[in-house]
């Protein structure tokens, strides 16, 4: 790791990058284009391979589940119940949803390629609920999920073969999650027994820059005054990445 501290590349306007607008109440104004969104199919008579279908964890914080199964045919599940994977997509701390297409379509090729039930979380965005609150919300859906009668993961999901995994800034949540959740342990097993963490290109800083941040400053896929800007948004007011 370099010890040398550089700017990041001013000439990126990193909120008309991500297309936000800064308001003076703490909130953000989205672009609600950016990100376009996919309905849940519940339906069995959908032509679809994969149904999905939405429940409230947390009304209170707008909390909820998108979950993912095949569709099924005489023999789906007919051997076994499926490996149950509890999915946090990505978007910065800041950006998307559970609902947004990029990701639907994300785990409806997983749940395709590798026959899985996968409960994707919505948890609350930041700059108006910081960190820890994503954290927080990911852990209650965790509680959630272990003691839940919804139907399809009762009888489709094999809770003693269950996988977290986040991508990104939630692979950064996902850690955290993972870490709480092992904490907690005697509270999840035997209820739902957590195999593994996969942690999909996470979102981890500092401020010291790692010699990879230094090489890619000025990235055009993702320069660090973006990356910058997202972890300003998300920390805590008044603490730094080493929080």
């Amino acid at each position: 790791m370099s010890s040398e501290i550089v700017s990041s590349n001013l000439t990126i306007d990193a909120y008309e990058y991500l297309q936000i607008i800064n308001n003076s109440d703490g909130t953000i104004t989205r672009n609600p284009n950016r990100y376009p969104n996919t309905l849940a199919t519940p339906n069995p008579d959908h032509t679809t391979l994969v149904l999905s279908k939405d429940i409230h964890i947390n009304q209170s914080n707008n909390t909820w589940v998108r979950i993912f199964i095949p569709q099924n045919t005489p023999d789906t599940f007919s051997n076994k119940k499926l490996s149950l994977l509890v999915y946090y997509r990505a978007g910065g701390f800041i950006h998307c949803s559970a609902a947004s297409t990029i990701f639907h379509n994300f785990c409806t090729k997983i749940v395709i390629d590798l026959h899985m039930v996968i409960a994707s979380v919505e948890y609350r965005l930041a700059p108006e609920h910081r960190l820890p609150a994503a954290y927080d919300d990911v852990v209650e859906a965790s509680h959630w999920i272990k003691t839940t009668h919804d139907k399809w993961l009762k009888e489709y999901a094999d809770f003693s073969n269950c996988y977290i995994m986040g991508s990104s800034s939630v692979g950064n949540i996902a850690y955290h999650a993972g870490l709480r959740v092992a904490a907690e342990v005697d509270h999840f097993e035997p209820l739902m027994m957590i195999k593994g963490l996969i942690l999909h290109q996470p979102f981890f800083g500092g401020t010291q820059r790692t010699g990879s941040e230094l090489r890619l400053v000025n990235d055009p896929r993702l320069p660090q005054s973006v990356l910058d800007l997202m972890w300003d948004m998300s920390l805590p007011i008044g603490v730094d990445r080493d929080h």
